[in-house]
């Protein structure tokens, strides 16, 4: 691999109710992120595209972490983030867009709509929730939702945590209107 993983996190978050009815099966919400080395921490490099193609790998690595948890046809919805450390700049965690949405694309075969994304620049601890989209249609309100990402020692200084999230439907007990996921018609990924 072209970057030096620290440590990798994946969890699956169950929810059965939120004080209305049982659900017969729960959302399931899996989150995995990588905390590798920034190899830019403390400097200013021009080209970052080399590395933004290198980073397809690991988000071959973690999409497929998800995807063993909860089921590739299963998969509703997802998102993607990312936690830089301090001697690192924004632009390092925009790099995750492009190779952590082709990545969970490819393994999910090829969605449509966008992956909806977060980024910033923190420090240990720091708690960043990845936004939630249909994985269809950018339009299906019951599928906004968040995961949370936080690993309790990263990201260090020169760190970064890049990380991906999926979920098995929308919101539990989701009623505020809108395009159904039963009424996506077009293919695009917008409606």
């Amino acid at each position: 691999m072209a970057f030096d993983i620290r440590k990798t996190q994946v969890a699956v978050e169950e929810t059965w109710h939120e004080r209305g009815p049982r659900l017969n099966a729960p959302l399931r919400v899996g989150m995995a992120c990588a905390v590798i080395r920034n190899p830019f921490a403390g400097r200013y490099e021009k080209d970052l595209l080399p590395f933004m193609a290198e980073l397809r790998e690991l988000g071959t690595l973690l999409s497929k972490a998800i995807i063993e948890r909860l089921g590739v046809a299963k998969v509703e919805a997802y998102g993607k983030g990312a936690i830089v450390g301090e001697d690192g700049e924004l632009e390092h965690g925009a790099l995750w867009h492009e190779a952590g949405g082709w990545a969970m694309r490819a393994e999910l075969g090829q969605p449509k709509a966008i992956v909806p994304a977060a980024k910033t620049v923190g420090t240990l601890g720091t708690r960043l929730m990845i936004p939630l989209g249909h994985i269809q249609a950018a339009y299906v309100r019951s599928h906004f939702g968040v995961a949370e990402m936080t690993v309790w020692d990263a990201p260090r200084r020169d760190e970064i945590v890049y990380g991906l999230a999926m979920a098995t439907g929308g919101r539990v007990h989701e009623r505020s209107g809108g395009l159904k996921a039963s009424e996506i018609k077009v293919g695009d990924g917008q409606r």
